[in-house]
């Protein structure tokens, strides 16, 4: 439930506007466990201004990006 809601959004621009996204409440403790395991699995990347973006291999402009990018030799 949890990475589906961040992997059928763009991104989102806040932690608190994915935590009142997300179907089912859950407790703030709870999300945060969640938040910062997906971002050690490096499934997220949460900048420096708090916006998070779903980053593991599955996501679609993730791969337009890798096939259009310029390979080094």
């Amino acid at each position: 439930m949890f990475e589906r809601a961040i992997l059928n959004a763009k991104s989102y621009s806040t932690r608190k506007e994915l935590w009142l996204s997300l179907p089912k409440k859950m407790q703030y403790q709870t999300f945060s466990r969640i938040l910062q395991y997906l971002e050690v699995s490096r499934k997220i990347l949460i900048d420096d201004d708090g916006q998070v973006t779903w980053t593991f291999p599955n996501n679609d402009r993730l791969k337009k990006l890798l096939k259009s990018s310029v390979k080094l030799r």
